[in-house]
């Protein structure tokens, strides 16, 4: 999770990117207090509870698509906060009568802007993508791998999203159990192992870390599609299975070159990748 403060005219938006997830979520209080233009924080939060009981109530899909994160507060302690992507605060934006809705939608959905851009012509993502690879040194080579893998994974997420999962924390799931079952760690633990924080892991893989993470989820999408995986239990098991696949070809590719697939190696900049190893060395 990376925090990432963002403005909306003279008001701060607290924000968090779920780099797993691939996704931003926004203080839904933070919103309010723009809509109600209420300078008390507190007023801001009782107005966002009165309203959420009223929608609960209502049976709105809006609050349970929203989610709790720890966001920082002005004391600059870390709490849980109500969360919601930019798609579910364009929904509440309609239930506050406000002459701020607007701006206010107009601006998240500038937020999304790129996003949206991306979905209707995905050749966009592809060749900003390129073109920063390019700059940090990729060979063309990894480069083709990254982009392929990236479509693979496109066409698994589009999938589930079409088949009853819902973005943000259960596709982060869905990939933390094919990922686990093909490298035998975890994506946290991988990140990890390669001194990574808020990077993407997939930009820091290896070639061969890149073309078993896509044939995990190719077999994974293939078989979720075979048998009309559906919700989230068909859906794990086809991820289990899909990762495995890839697992059984990773461990005989070792046993033949003597070689681990998995490896600390990263393209972090030297800088940070000296200390790395300085604190790593630190902590013996």
């Amino acid at each position: 999770m990376k925090n990432a403060m963002t403005l909306f005219e003279d008001y701060q938006i607290r924000r968090v990117y779920d780099e797993e997830a691939e996704i931003w979520w926004f203080s839904v209080i933070d919103i309010v207090q723009v809509l109600t233009q209420q300078p008390d924080y507190k007023a801001a939060r009782n107005y966002w509870k009165v309203l959420k009981n009223r929608l609960a109530k209502e049976g709105s899909q809006l609050v349970t698509d929203c989610n709790q994160l720890k966001l920082p507060a002005a004391d600059g302690k870390n709490y849980l906060t109500d969360v919601a992507t930019a798609e579910t605060l364009l929904r509440l934006v309609q239930s506050v009568p406000s002459p701020k809705a607007e701006p206010i939608k107009l601006w998240l959905a500038k937020v999304g802007y790129e996003r949206m851009q991306e979905m209707a012509d995905p050749s966009r993502s592809l060749d900003r993508a390129r073109e920063t690879w390019q700059k940090h040194g990729r060979s063309e080579k990894w480069i083709q791998q990254r982009m392929t893998g990236q479509e693979t994974r496109n066409k698994l997420t589009d999938y589930w999203a079409d088949h009853d999962i819902k973005q943000g924390e259960e596709f982060a799931i869905l990939t933390n159990i094919i990922h686990q079952e093909w490298a035998g760690t975890s994506v946290k633990e991988h990140k990890n192992l390669k001194g990574l924080k808020s990077q993407n892991l997939r930009d820091h893989m290896s070639e061969a870390e890149l073309i078993f993470t896509a044939l995990a989820e190719l077999s994974t999408r293939q078989i979720a599609e075979t048998e009309d995986a559906t919700g989230m239990d068909e859906n794990k098991t086809a991820a289990q299975a899909g990762g495995t696949i890839a697992k059984n070809a990773r461990k005989d590719l070792e046993a033949k070159t003597g070689k681990k697939v998995i490896t600390p190696d990263n393209y972090l900049p030297p800088a940070k990748n000296k200390r790395i190893k300085k604190n790593d060395g630190d902590t013996k």
